[in-house]
């Protein structure tokens, strides 16, 4: 053979296996980057892409209507279980996160055996970061978010704290200051507004990230959360005024706080779009359990028309805003009756990211919604756990239609329909007149028939509450609901249906028999920030 077939036949094998290369390229897009937002005690009627007559939220709109609005979506009901199944993929009963929150007292916290979505995605090439709330324990510096898988933490370790001081008030006797720049604290802060230092923080990592890498950035407000006892409900005057139309004054504080909220999700959009990264990016809004309605918390938050707040098992302390957006989604505009669980996004997400859910090993709750969510194909999952706290005597189960409820937190307090605060009637138009400011980076606005539509999907009506409903059900006795038909719960059919109380009432038992021990511990007084620089700061 001469030497010019040679080099021919050697000329298009090398050209073949460039082509093999450059098409395996087109195939595997980088992966996207994933920006979490995790809202604290947004109520179910605190957002109006779910129809809220009284706080527009225009942004936070913009993103839903364009993407996947989860209208039959669940949370644990209340901060520390909720971000622990978050976090971990896994039930609290499975972590042993099922009772309470951890106060900033004591000592214990998410199990360090347990490997967070942080670590996860890190092994598949992203870069983590976490702005805002951590509350999975704090005692001592393993337990932090900087030794748990994130490169950096702007942000506090308790529950809640003011919004200018930053300091967090865990009893009248035990009050510290906590915000801080991974391990240091950041006095620096005080006087600043939690919302804009935590959004500022935000759009930082994302003008500095370097692009060659996937970001998994959790950004994880205060928002709408209380403050401290003294002064519950804080927002800039500026903001406030925004809503003179709403007469009572904790209801029109709080939508301050809503508005700031909205702001902050617009920020951030707008931040990933100027630095090229929007196209390529995965956006989750959540609350991380129901609003602190009925002066819960002395806070101002609205889940009408479902019934209960934070801390019950009712469809308003469970049922959660949420909504997916993604140009990656292959579909939009779409209002999901999927039934979907918190402990989900773990595999969701990795599984968005390229990796094999396999990968994350034996334990996961959770369920890989990612393809399923781009579709219109039937949700996998066909149960959630919500709680089962043997401490309180309280537990939870959806199987199906049908929803099981066993005993009541606070007395049955909580356990009412609460309307908004107010002392008029307010009726805003489904279409938000105000529009929003990522309409420009989102492809324009959409029409108010569709937005009017897709508000009417969204929305839950259940006609006045009957006179009998709040007696229906004895909390000695399990107590059935059709959530299907009666989303709010009026109407206990338990006695009408033995037979799916018996069947719920087996799941029941079974996912007790493979719960572990609650990991709470009683408080440590070594922990008092007096101890500390009137700070809060691990002390093991």
């Amino acid at each position: 053979m001469s030497s010019q077939w040679v080099f021919l036949l050697f000329f298009l094998y090398f050209c073949g296996i460039v082509a093999d290369i450059l098409e395996g390229t087109r195939l595997k897009p980088p992966p996207p980057n994933i920006i979490f937002i995790l809202a604290d005690d947004l109520g179910w009627n605190d957002v109006s892409f779910h129809g809220s007559d009284q706080i527009p939220t225009p942004n936070i709109d913009g993103l839903a209507d364009r993407g996947i609005v989860l209208n039959n979506y669940y949370v644990t009901p209340i901060c520390s279980p909720s971000r622990s199944a978050l976090l971990t993929g896994k039930l609290p009963i499975h972590t042993g996160m099922q009772v309470d929150v951890i106060y900033g007292n004591q000592p214990y916290g998410l199990g360090l055996s347990e490997k967070l979505v942080s670590q996860h995605l890190n092994d598949i090439g992203y870069v983590s970061h976490i702005v805002g709330k951590w509350h999975q324990g704090f005692f001592r510096k393993e337990y932090t978010p900087t030794y748990r898988g994130f490169c950096s933490h702007f942000g506090y370790y308790c529950g809640h704290q003011d919004y200018y001081t930053h300091t967090a008030e865990e009893a009248p006797e035990l009050v510290g200051f906590d915000m801080r720049r991974n391990t240091t604290l950041a006095w620096d802060t005080v006087g600043s507004y939690s919302t804009k230092l935590f959004t500022d923080e935000a759009v930082r990592i994302i003008e500095r990230h370097d692009r060659t890498k996937p970001l998994f950035l959790f950004l994880s407000h205060l928002a709408v959360h209380a403050g401290n006892s003294y002064d519950p409900i804080q927002a800039p005057a500026s903001y406030v005024d925004k809503f003179t139309y709403i007469e009572n004054e904790r209801r029109r504080k709080f939508a301050g706080v809503v508005a700031y909220l909205d702001e902050s999700v617009a920020n951030v959009t707008l931040a990933l779009a100027s630095n090229g990264m929007l196209d390529n990016s995965i956006i989750v809004f959540t609350t991380d359990n129901g609003g602190a309605a009925g002066g819960f918390n002395n806070n101002a938050a609205s889940n009408w028309p479902l019934k209960g707040t934070k801390d019950t098992l009712w469809e308003g302390g469970v049922r959660g805003s949420a909504f997916v957006w993604s140009r990656l989604l292959r579909r939009s505009s779409v209002i999901s009756t999927q039934l979907m669980s918190i402990e989900d996004w773990l595999p969701t997400l990795y599984s968005a990211a390229g990796g094999n859910v396999s990968d994350l090993g034996p334990g996961i709750d959770g369920i890989d919604m990612w393809d399923v969510l781009g579709s219109d194909s039937p949700s996998p999952r066909i149960e959630v756990l919500h709680n089962i706290d043997d401490v309180r005597n309280v537990s939870a189960i959806r199987v199906g239609n049908y929803k099981l409820v066993l005993g009541r937190t606070y007395g049955g307090r909580f356990d009412g329909w609460f309307e908004p605060l107010r002392k008029e009637i307010v009726r805003r138009p489904f279409g938000i007149s105000e529009g929003s400011v990522l309409d420009s980076v989102l492809g324009g606005p959409l029409t108010e028939d569709r937005v009017n539509e897709l508000r009417r999907a969204a929305l839950v009506e259940c006609g006045p509450v009957p006179a009998n409903a709040s007696k229906s059900c004895n909390p000695a006795f399990p107590c059935l609901y059709d959530v299907l038909s009666d989303p709010c719960e009026f109407h206990n059919v338990a006695s009408d249906h033995k037979d799916v109380v018996a069947q719920l009432l087996d799941r029941l038992r079974f996912y007790r028999s493979t719960a572990i021990p609650p990991r709470n511990r009683p408080p440590d007084p070594d922990s008092n920030p007096t101890k500390h620089g009137y700070a809060w700061v691990w002390w093991e």
